[in-house]
């Protein structure tokens, strides 16, 4: 073989190479959103047309995975919810928003449901995301507390509870029932104004338990 065959051939293959990386990202955020994170790495090998090793070799994990295709999908997400809530003139109706448009992306892309919930180990890009919307999120929770109508005590940790029940009631109802969460998250938004606020039996969650208990759910999933 020639040289120049040589080139042609190597073009070639890193042609086909690429052509294959993005056939599985687009396999990946589809089964992804219908699945979640946890989704067979088989069935994204299924529908992009390749063997799943291939999937192993281009991306080396299914961290690996996740962490080329999902971060810029929550952050367009996120980012929206949190200019949407942060721009609303009254600060509780902006509170309210940012937790129904959140709990709206769980109960319809599994990617995102799992993307608050979660914490997968090596996943750098998608954690600074989730991290970067973590930090506007508390501009929402301060400037419903400010206004007056968010109870004084509720925590950044405590809204990632709220995450934590609305995946759950997804997870249990959504074929039965699809919009059941949006009743729980009812009667949460109802139980946070500060006129209703009684003593709590229990302190919040720190930000290090949240991480481990992300971390742990992430584990279980992968």
């Amino acid at each position: 073989m020639t040289e120049q065959a040589q080139q042609v051939g190597t073009r070639t293959l890193r042609a086909d190479a690429q052509r294959n990386m993005e056939k599985i990202r687009v396999a990946a955020l589809e089964v992804f959103r219908e699945q979640g994170l946890a989704a067979p790495l088989e069935e994204i090998a299924r529908r992009a047309g390749v063997r799943p090793g291939t999937v192993y070799h281009r991306f080396g994990s299914r961290e690996g995975l996740i962490d080329d295709v999902v971060p810029q999908l929550a952050a367009e997400n996120l980012g929206r919810a949190t200019d949407d809530a942060l721009a609303c003139e009254n600060p509780w109706d902006g509170f309210v928003l940012y937790l129904t448009r959140i709990c709206e992306l769980q109960a319809d892309s599994g990617a995102m449901c799992d993307a608050v919930t979660r914490r997968y180990a090596d996943t750098e890009h998608l954690a600074t995301a989730c991290d970067v919307a973590r930090t506007r999120e508390q501009q929402v929770i301060d400037r419903a507390v400010r206004s007056g109508d968010l109870r004084a005590d509720f925590t950044l940790e405590d809204l990632q509870g709220v995450f934590w029940s609305t995946a759950a009631i997804v997870a249990a109802a959504g074929e039965v029932a699809p919009n059941a969460w949006r009743r729980h998250l009812a009667l949460i938004v109802d139980g946070l104004r500060s006129g209703a606020a009684h003593p709590l039996p229990v302190e919040s969650l720190t930000p290090d338990e949240v991480l481990r208990i992300k971390l742990d759910l992430g584990a279980r999933g992968a």
